[in-house]
């Protein structure tokens, strides 16, 4: 027995999928499921059994590789430590970016990129060094649950160099671009 046929839209969009797309891979016209999401038809048996097939390989195929994006442990510096210890970390780690904290709080992030930025605007490499992060650091990585789906964290990654993973409210776990290239 099948889902409720409002289910279609709901993990279509849960999976990051247009209309379009879902129509495609089904076989059939993107107005068909724009019709079926709004309830303005009644499809036929084996456009369903199609649709909702297509729909749980990739809610199978996305699950499995969530399972595979293992958050990596947080290593950060606090806001007012130096650019010199910030380097340090990244090379002890082999990290191109960690968060800038406020405590607990994450505040902003610094980069191999932010930091070259530093050198090429002229400043001389010891006042780089002892600048505390607060004052070079750019805009915090954006803060996803530990059950986000697998299409919003490579989507944020188109964007962003990483995303930290929260549960309770606290960060718990960073995800880069290169876990994703892992999965391949």
């Amino acid at each position: 027995m099948f889902p409720a046929i409002e289910e279609i839209g709901k993990r279509r969009k849960k999976l990051g999928l247009k209309q379009s797309e879902l129509a495609k891979m089904a076989g059939v016209s993107q107005s068909l499921i724009a019709k079926i999401e709004s309830g303005k038809i009644d499809p036929a048996y084996t456009k369903v059994k199609t649709i909702f097939d297509i729909l749980e390989h990739l809610e199978a195929k996305n699950k499995i590789q969530e399972e595979k994006v293992v958050p990596n442990k947080v290593i950060g510096v606090q806001k007012h430590e130096s650019i010199s210890k910030v380097v340090k970390l990244m090379k002890e780690h082999g990290f191109s970016q960690i968060p800038v904290f406020d405590g607990k709080q994450v505040v902003g992030s610094i980069s191999e990129k932010t930091i070259l930025h530093q050198i090429i605007a002229g400043r001389d490499l010891p006042q780089i060094s002892n600048l505390p992060a607060e004052a070079i650091m750019e805009e915090p990585f954006p803060q996803i649950s530990e059950d986000a789906p697998l299409s919003l964290i490579s989507s944020l990654l188109q964007t962003y160099p990483a995303v930290l993973v929260f549960k309770k409210g606290e960060i718990t776990g960073i995800i880069t671009k290169a876990d994703l290239l892992r999965l391949l």
